[in-house]
């Protein structure tokens, strides 16, 4: 809505506007180059019904070869809690790991970053908990503060095995059990990690709260007070705004963004968690905009095809359904 007074800045707002559609257009600076870090063989299958272990194979091979520099790949937990997760030894044994992709494993205590560590090849382990009591007693059944210890015991087994290891903050950009969660305690909490000896966070918005804005905040507040930290954003698309959500992080420095193939995920603990940024949807905007990737997109949208197969329903993700653009 373009609020007006007299008459005559009415009449003078059609002028205005052709003005600005003339004058040459300042984009805003993005990086030339984000990594995308692929989730959708560990957090895209995790709220799914169970697939057979050469299923999950199969998937991460077809996206071992689509030249995505970084993929989660697997979970170390416990098969009671996440079913869909079970047999992980046996999928990352059978799985062709390709030269320069990073692998990371999902672990959730001292426990899975022992088995991950025996597993060998990973390039890091992923460590995870919430920003809020609320949220991380539904998913952990624990306290923030108990879980920051499961978090150094994690952060230990790395240094001994010399894996480095990263931490997932989840709820983020809200919780959906206690509601706002202000930047300066996630900010405070990732503090706390990286002195413990975390060498990166990813912050998860685990139920699509996150909006541009609040993108733009959360980031400047990290860069003022963090400067040095390797920062990961993980979206979800559950009220329609993850793409904006990863294009406003770009703009302010983010350079490296959490998707997954064919949209597929969502936290099983948290109510309308939603799916993720589809993978193929923001490598197709991203390369359209000049902004390189690594990622071959006719190779993903194959493997987002395999996705929705081996899922047995539709996938999220848009550019499967409408293609990609051809010129």
């Amino acid at each position: 809505m373009i609020e007006t007074g007299a008459r005559g800045d009415r009449a003078s707002a059609p002028a205005r506007a052709a003005a600005a559609l003339a004058a040459e257009p300042i984009p805003p600076p993005l990086p030339s180059r984000v990594t995308i870090r692929e989730v959708g063989p560990r957090d895209g299958l995790q709220a799914e019904a169970p697939l057979p272990i050469e299923a999950r194979v199969r998937l991460l091979d077809a996206l071992s070869g689509c030249g995505l520099g970084k993929i989660e790949a697997v979970s170390f937990v416990s098969p009671r809690a996440v079913p869909a997760m079970a047999g992980v030894a046996e999928v990352w044994a059978a799985a062709s790991r390709a030269p320069g992709v990073a692998y990371s494993a999902l672990v959730p205590n001292r426990r899975g970053a022992e088995a991950a560590a025996e597993a060998g090849g990973f390039a890091s382990l992923q460590a995870f908990l919430a920003a809020s009591d609320g949220y991380n007693r539904r998913n952990l059944g624990k306290t923030v503060e108990e879980s920051v210890a499961d978090v150094a015991e994690v952060l230990e087994v790395g240094r001994d095995a010399g894996i480095p290891v990263e931490v997932s903050i989840s709820s983020a950009f809200g919780d959906p059990v206690e509601g706002e969660v202000p930047p300066s305690r996630v900010v405070g909490l990732a503090s706390r990690l990286t002195d413990l000896g975390a060498a990166g966070v990813s912050l998860g918005d685990t139920t699509g709260l996150a909006t541009p804005t609040r993108v733009w905040e959360m980031a400047v507040a990290f860069a003022d007070r963090l400067p040095g930290l390797a920062l990961n954003l993980h979206f979800h698309d559950t009220r329609g705004t993850a793409m904006a959500n990863a294009l406003a992080a770009l703009e302010v420095g983010v350079t490296e963004l959490d998707a997954s193939v064919g949209g597929l995920g969502g936290s099983p603990f948290a109510p309308g968690a939603g799916g993720n940024l589809a993978t193929e949807d923001l490598v197709a905007m991203l390369e359209d905009m000049g902004v390189a990737t690594g990622v071959d997109l006719g190779r993903l949208l194959s493997a987002a095809r395999l996705a929705e197969e081996l899922v047995g329903h539709p996938v999220p993700g848009r550019l499967l359904r409408a293609g990609p653009r051809t010129s």
